[in-house]
């Protein structure tokens, strides 16, 4: 029988996003043991008794694996990396699943300092609104898009390992630039999510809430779906995306403007133009999306 890819690896955060992954390397055989880390101990215990982690460590227990995968909010990467830094193997390679990039490379800096070069950013396109353990699943990253941000400090050998373990898990692995990634993140993930939960949030505010809940349809079912997502990983996004966010905002605003002017007009001529570019436009990336 062939060794694993990977005999140790460690994850921190075995929800969605670690969970599925550790599940998925486990499905490919290319992991060995698994080590859990995190702050939650039910949340730990019932990672193990799902089968997705071996044991539970500590940082310093878990900082010698092969492999060390970072699923937990981004505003804990500084924190964890810190954690793992004094007692790091040096073969060890640390990679994250964090929505951001630039803010994220920038806390492993100042916790890594020279051993920086053991850490490679990366960002799997893939989620649901589901969190924790139970959600977790080994077919979650099938077909899906995985970005990677290397460093100039990586090796080829490390970035490789990475993008192994990813194509492990059936996913198509990419390279981008940090700041390129923030900024495209920002306009088609994390401006959805934020507009998704600022719309929920107007409903429940509203004085006859309960009655347009209950008239509420399949577009507002499919509209709201991802408010439902984690708020501390989402309040982490937003803020570690703070400059890209601002900017999509302020774009988005500029529309909205539009068409508030044309129905305050009665302009139907330019509504019917902006709803014909939205509904082209949704059409035709449906369209390559399948192709």
């Amino acid at each position: 029988m062939t060794a694993p890819r990977f005999p140790t690896v460690a994850v921190a955060g075995v929800g969605l996003i670690g969970g599925s992954f550790v599940a998925a390397l486990r499905q490919a055989g290319q992991v060995g043991r698994v080590l859990g880390v995190g702050r939650n101990p039910l949340s730990l215990e019932k990672a193990q008794s799902l089968g997705l982690i071996d044991a539970i460590a500590t940082p310093q227990e878990a900082a010698s694996a092969d492999l060390i995968m970072l699923a937990a909010p981004v505003g804990a990467t500084g924190p964890l990396l810190g954690a793992l830094a004094p007692h790091l193997g040096p073969k060890t390679i640390i990679t994250d699943a964090g929505s951001t990039k630039a803010d994220v490379v920038a806390s492993a800096r100042a916790a890594l300092g020279t051993r920086i070069g053991q850490f490679v950013p990366g960002h799997p396109i893939a989620g649901a609104e589901r969190t924790g353990p139970d959600a977790a699943q080994a077919t979650l990253y099938q077909d899906r898009t995985v970005i990677l941000t290397p460093l100039p400090e990586n090796t080829v050998s490390d970035v490789r390992a990475v993008r192994d373990a990813w194509a492990y898990c059936g996913a198509h692995v990419i390279d981008m630039d940090a700041d390129a990634h923030d900024q495209a993140l920002a306009a088609v993930s994390h401006l959805p999510h934020l507009l998704a939960s600022v719309f929920m949030t107007h409903i429940v505010r509203s004085p006859d809430a309960s009655r347009r809940l209950a008239l509420a349809g399949s577009g507002f079912r499919d509209f709201t779906r991802i408010a439902a997502g984690s708020p501390e990983m989402w309040r982490d996004i937003f803020q570690s995306n703070r400059s890209a966010m601002l900017g999509e905002i302020a774009a988005l605003r500029d529309v909205l403007d539009e068409s508030e002017r044309a129905l305050r007009a009665h302009d139907t001529a330019a509504l019917q133009t902006l709803l014909q570019t939205a509904a082209d436009a949704r059409r035709q990336w449906e369209k390559e999306r399948r192709a």
